[in-house]
Order: structure tokens, then C-alpha cells, then sequence
């Protein structure tokens, strides 16, 4: 069984790993916030390589951790010598890809308690603006000169009028300079920034457990964004319920996921910013940890699927993926069977061959899918859920529990419930319904919203997540509907648009679906193309839509 009730908790279930209902805040003795947990990585690493970049065709170029924290404290001095306060109400703000500066800009934040506010390429001028306006964004560090140009518009249309300070990581023109100063915005490089911090050092004055960290974007929302506070309490036991996963089964590799890894000294290496490249970077880094995205994994099966183009090779794939599925169910996790080395082993070159832990969430994935990529790879390969609400995850597949079609048990750090949703006949005595979440790893509520907030958490603490789950025998949560985006056509049929998305998503010339429903309608199917998609692609899709589908397009 791997999880429990807990005692008069409303059916309320936790991880059976832990010795109490208490659940798991700390794991190390001197780490308390996320600013420990990096100077643990600069101790245990013996200044070892903490991130990674590379040119094309050129190996990977180490920054160590020593580094990385020098450069952190030198960018935090220089944002207290410009006049920002070390409190949780100074917020700063990051347009950037993922990179090594974002995690440097990170770490100079928690160095000195400000607040971190990320803002993504995806969100378009308007959420953009919306954001630097909601969250009183003064500063915003960009990676490339476009982004700066993009927030210079904002102010010169008198948008974004908060706005005085841009830094920027890549190289840029005095013309870019001269036109912030017409508006009345300061534009620095990174490495300007670094060198007055270096010129003015001061001592870090790090936050405690329960100041705010981080002000994150809530993916999948529509109109405006909500951004979700999150304390260092919330992401510390978040960080440490990882730690002590994989801490506890010595089958995981000395190495832990996400943003737990830095504190056992680890490296994570970034790709070029390319998507075209990013096979390339995996075979030349040759990851030993992967997290990935579900859409990816689709994208794996339905390629090898493609190369198995004869019945004989159909027959093989088949046949190789049954036997080593046989040996995950009686405990074995390998990658050097026969059939690794006859049918898999290009498949697990893909991906750099030295993989041994992939992490998946953030949307279902089959369970056909999932179980034929844990024979064909060859590795350990957990399942997750959550929402950035509680800190990203909440439940977690667990080793020797080779399962497909659920999301495993809570988590350490999280108390889980299921709740009554009578107008879709889920019950929580029959063991269905909302899945509620309780925990530290909890967000504080949404940014200057509380009327958001009140709506997702109740007057206990219980986080409402909108999806429906179902306990298993085993005590795993498998995730089976969904509270809200459902509607009811006009022959009084549920829909769940979600579902349908996600398999016209698996479809390469589709970069974005959307269906909505209306009461008077049947269904209408939006569907927007990618750029590139070929003119054939575009006439047969469009032409056999209706047919095939029964909705409209």
C-alpha cells in the first residue's frame, strides 16, 4: 500500500514512507531555504561544474559553482547599490529562456530576499504588460535585445510606466541605450551590473523559510494571468520530498531532480536555445537525469512507431517491448538486455544512451506510451502530478511500481482528498472525486487577487485542484476527469475539451487547438496551423476534419 489514511483527516490520504501524519518539511539540518540549498551544492561539489552551455558544434563549456554564487552576490550588491531593499515585497523580474544568467539573476534575488518574477516568451505583448503593471516590476532582466525592445514599446505608449530599469544578457546597440533614455529607462548589460556589484560587495542577507520567492504564472489559464505566490517553505518541502524519494530507494541515482539536484553538488546543462538542436545537445551532454514533457514522449512513440514501416519490424518492436515489459513487472530495470542492444539501443542514444531517471507531468500521458518508453529506454521512470499551485507536484509514481494509468501516491510533503462532486456523480465514499491537496508545499494565494484565491483555497487550507481523481487498490491517485472546462451540447452531451486537444495536439502540423462549446451549437473545432505546415497537409486535415471527427471546422 503506498499510502495511508490519515487519522481523522475526511479519508484524507498520505505517503506511507513517513513514520506520522506530519508531513515532510526539512531533510537536511542546515538547509531552510532555497539559498541554502545552493550553498550546500558549492560544499558538497568541491567547486565543482554547475552549469553548462555550448556553441554549435562545440562541447560544453562548465561555469562551477563558486562561480555561479560569486556572480550571484555580485549582481544582488549591485541591485542594493541601485536602491533595491532586501525585503519579500521587492520583486524582480526575468524575460528570459532558460539559461545559465536566469539561474545566476535566481540565486543574486534569494542572496539578498527579493522575489523572483519570471515572464515567458510565450505570453504575448499584452500578458506582458499586464504583468510588469500587476507585480510593480521596476527592473526586468531580458536575455536577448528584442525583449528590451518589446518592453521600451510598452513604456513609450505609456503602458507600463513602473517600468525604469532593463539589463540585458546578450550584446546590444547604444541606440537601444539612447532610446530607454527618451523614455525614461535605464538599459544596462548583465555584465555592467556584475561589475558594479563587484565595486560595491555586500554581505547576502538571505530570507527565512516563510518569506515570499517566487511570483510563478499559472500555465493554462485564460484571459489575464494569475501569478501564484510561492513562500520558501512552500518550495523548500516541495525540494526535500524529492530529496528524500529518492534518498530513500537506493535503486535512484546519487542525483536528485529539478532544483533538489543543486544541493548534492550536481550539473544541468542548458540547450542552445534552439529546438532544431536540441537532439544534437542531448547526445553531446548525454544527460544521466531527463524531465520531460508528455507532448515530447508522444512525439518519441509516434516516430518509432513510423520506423517500424514493415510487418516484420512491427513484429520485433512488438515483440522485444512485450519481453522487456515481463521484466519490468517482476522488478528488473536494465538497458543492456539483448533486446536493448538489438531493437532500443538507437532510441536510447537519442537521448545521449547514459539516461537513468526521466521525470514526466505537467499533462496525461497514455498508458501505452509510458509503458513502452520504460522497456524501450531502459531507465527508471516516474510519473507525477500537481499544479504550480502546490509547488508543481503533489503525487509521484514510486521505484517497483512499474504500473502505467496513475500518478502514484502523495507525496511526503502533501496530505491528499477526494471531495464530493455531485453534478458529475463522483463521490468521495466510492473513493472519486476533487482531488484536494493540503501541505506546506501549498502556494500563499494569487497575486493582489483574493477573490481567486478564496475560490481555490478553502477556509481549512485544502487547495481545490478542479480535477477529478480516483484512489486506486494500491493507494495511487489516478487522475480520471476534470471539474471545470466541460460544457453540454444542445443533444445534452458532456464534453470535455481537454480531451480533445490533447489528441489533436499529437498531430505535428498543429502548434494549437482550441474547442469550445455553446448550448445551441454541436461543438466547433478551432484549429490554428504551424507556419511551415505543407499546403497538402492543410487541404487533407481540413477536408477530412468534419468527416472523421463529427465536429464542425
Amino acid at each position: 500500500m503506498q499510502s495511508v489514511e490519515v487519522e481523522g483527516g475526511e479519508h484524507a490520504r498520505r505517503s506511507s514512507l513517513l513514520n506520522s501524519d506530519e508531513p515532510l518539511i526539512y531533510y537536511y539540518d542546515d538547509v531552510r531555504t532555497v539559498y541554502d540549498i545552493f550553498q550546500r551544492g558549492v560544499q558538497v561539489s568541491n567547486n565543482g561544474p554547475c552549469l553548462g552551455v555550448r556553441k554549435p558544434n562545440q562541447p560544453y563549456e562548465w561555469i562551477s559553482y563558486k562561480e555561479v554564487s560569486d556572480r550571484a552576490e555580485c549582481l544582488g550588491s549591485a541591485l542594493l547599490h541601485r536602491g533595491f531593499k532586501p525585503s519579500h515585497v521587492q520583486y524582480i523580474g526575468i524575460f528570459s529562456q532558460n539559461r545559465p544568467e536566469w539561474v545566476i539573476i535566481e540565486q543574486g534575488c534569494y542572496a539578498f530576499s527579493m522575489v523572483v518574477v519570471p515572464l515567458y516568451d510565450t505570453l504575448g505583448t499584452e500578458a506582458i504588460t499586464y504583468i510588469v503593471n500587476k507585480a510593480d516590476l521596476s527592473l526586468v532582466f531580458c536575455d536577448k535585445p528584442d525583449k528590451a525592445k518589446l518592453l521600451l514599446t510598452s513604456v513609450e505608449k505609456g503602458e507600463t510606466p513602473i517600468l525604469n530599469t532593463i539589463v540585458i544578457m546578450e550584446s546590444f546597440g547604444m541606440d537601444l541605450v539612447e532610446r530607454g533614455k527618451k523614455c525614461g529607462v535605464e538599459v544596462f548589460s548583465m555584465k555592467e551590473i556584475e561589475e558594479l556589484g563587484r565595486a560595491h560587495r555586500q554581505k547576502p542577507m538571505p530570507p527565512k523559510p516563510e518569506d515570499l520567492a517566487v511570483i510563478c504564472f499559472t500555465s493554462g489559464t485564460t484571459g489575464t494571468p494569475h501569478y501564484i505566490m510561492q513562500n520558501l517553505l512552500s518550495c523548500m518541502c516541495k525540494i526535500n520530498s524529492e530529496a528524500f524519494l529518492l534518498f530513500f530507494f537506493k535503486t535512484l541515482p546519487c542525483c536528485c531532480i529539478f532544483l533538489a539536484s543543486s544541493s548534492w553538488g550536481t550539473r544541468i546543462g542548458f540547450f542552445q536555445g534552439d529546438i532544431r538542436l536540441l537532439m544534437d545537445d542531448l547526445k553531446t551532454l548525454q544527460p544521466t537525469v531527463f524531465p520531460v514533457v508528455p507532448r515530447l514522449l508522444n512525439r518519441m512513440f509516434d516516430k518509432v512507431s513510423l520506423q517500424a514501416d514493415t510487418s516484420l519490424k512491427r513484429w520485433m518492436l512488438d515483440f522485444a517491448s512485450k519481453r522487456k515489459e515481463a521484466e519490468l513487472r517482476s522488478g528488473i530495470v536494465r538497458n543492456n538486455s539483448f533486446w536493448d542492444k538489438v531493437i532500443f539501443r538507437k532510441i536510447q542514444a537519442s537521448l545521449g544512451g547514459k539516461v537513468r531517471l526521466m521525470v514526466t507531468g505537467a499533462a496525461p500521458v497514455s498508458a501505452s506510451v509510458l509503458t513502452f518508453l520504460r522497456t524501450a529506454l531502459g531507465c527508471q521512470f516516474y510519473e507525477g502530478y500537481g499544479q504550480t499551485e502546490c509547488t508543481a507536484g503533489c503525487s509521484l509514481s514510486l521505484p517497483g511500481d512499474w504500473t502505467a494509468g496513475h500518478v502514484g501516491a502523495p507525496m511526503p510533503c502533501s496530505i491528499i482528498k477526494l471531495v464530493d462532486v455531485q453534478e458529475m456523480n463522483y463521490l468521495a465514499a466510492k473513493g472519486e472525486g476533487e482531488v484536494c491537496v493540503k501541505g506546506p508545499n501549498v502556494f500563499c494565494g494569487y497575486l493582489k487577487d483574493p477573490e481567486k484565491t478564496a475560490e481555490a483555497l478553502d477556509k481549512d487550507g485544502w487547495l481545490h485542484t478542479g480535477d477529478i481523481g480516483k484512489w486506486l487498490p494500491n493507494g495511487t491517485l489516478k487522475i480520471i476527469d476534470r471539474k471545470k472546462h466541460i460544457f453540454k451540447l444542445a443533444q445534452g452531451e458532456y464534453i470535455a475539451p481537454e480531451k480533445i486537444e490533447n489528441v489533436y495536439l499529437r498531430c505535428e502540423a498543429l502548434a494549437q487547438v482550441f474547442v469550445h462549446g455553446e448550448s445551441l451549437q454541436v461543438s466547433i473545432l478551432q484549429v490554428t496551423l504551424k507556419t511551415n505546415a505543407r499546403g497538402d497537409c492543410r487541404r487533407v486535415f481540413l477536408s477530412s476534419l468534419p468527416q472523421t471527427s463529427g465536429l464542425k471546422s
